[in-house]
């Protein structure tokens, strides 16, 4: 009994690679008797797939399921598309580390079809949302790994003040700020010293850039703080505003930033035997570093 009856198929990048394991997708679903939802990208990538094509908004009212083809990054894009329409993701990994699209390409026959059959772990994950004005028009994108304050003009440093829940927390001087979900917490935040959070937590880690003091660390919050980040006015700097590296705006001194926990998750599917750990271990290089010692 197949358990996703409309499968969504999405990309970024045209590399052989992504082709290749696209095409294999793409058969084995249509082997296993799925309807096939192509993105526009996929469609224009796979130039043999005579079928219609659909943006992702469409797609996110017609699937039970999307497959996403690449690195973690294609994952990042899809989330802030899917998880308000409640739409689990699954991740073929064509990228270079794979913290969330964790079936391999060897394993592409094995793991999906244990997927479409329903044997499978989902993972919720949330998302963090920014309230941001950018001329005098409220935005309020999402991100599911960061929300990243910096200086517009690099290598510039950056004053801002910082409120939590109302609370004022501290001044900094530094090259921005690090606002990270726990399943950001194994990308950009653990290049800047911040801690390994496991994705059923529900906390959020302030992770400092090069501050200009010694005593500043990360600090991890609750999950349901709201987060006030005020640019300072007297170094007169603008400062970028990024979310998952992939969407930027900017805010000038004196503007503020509030950043806080988005309503709807987004639901990660995995094949039997995914855990945590394990992902660490390999991609962390953790079980070698054990077996040295």
């Amino acid at each position: 009994m197949i358990k996703f009856e409309r499968v969504g198929l999405v990309a970024r990048s045209g590399s052989e690679k992504v082709l290749d394991s696209l095409r294999r997708v793409q058969q084995l679903l249509q082997r296993q008797g799925v309807e096939v939802l192509m993105e526009d990208t996929v469609h224009n990538l796979l130039q043999d797939y005579a079928g219609p094509s659909y943006t992702q908004a469409q797609m996110a009212d017609r699937c039970d399921l999307v497959i996403a083809v690449g690195g973690d990054g294609n994952i990042l894009g899809a989330a802030r598309c899917f998880a308000p329409h409640g739409v689990p993701i699954l991740g073929v990994n064509r990228g270079r580390l794979g913290f969330l699209a964790d079936i391999s390409p060897a394993d592409i026959d094995v793991s999906i079809t244990q997927v479409l059959r329903g044997d499978y772990t989902t993972e919720e994950h949330f998302l963090l949302e920014g309230e941001v004005s950018v001329k005098g028009v409220k935005e309020v994108p999402c991100a599911l790994n960061e929300v990243l304050i910096h200086s517009a003009q690099m290598p510039k440093m950056l004053e801002f003040d910082l409120f939590v829940d109302g609370t004022f927390v501290y001044n900094q001087h530094s090259d921005g700020l690090i606002v990270s979900s726990p399943t950001g917490s194994t990308a950009y935040s653990l290049s800047a010293g911040g801690p390994i959070m496991h994705p059923s937590l529900d906390a959020i880690a302030l992770v400092p850039m090069f501050s200009h003091s010694l005593n500043s660390r990360p600090l991890v919050i609750p999950g349901n703080s709201e987060i006030k980040i005020v640019v300072g006015s007297h170094i007169g700097t603008n400062a970028k505003i990024s979310f998952d590296s992939q969407l930027e705006f900017e805010i000038e001194p004196g503007e503020s930033l509030l950043i806080r926990k988005k309503k709807q998750k987004l639901r990660l599917v995995h094949p039997p035997g995914h855990n945590f750990y394990g992902v660490c271990r390999s991609k962390l290089d953790w079980a070698s570093r054990l077996g040295d010692a």
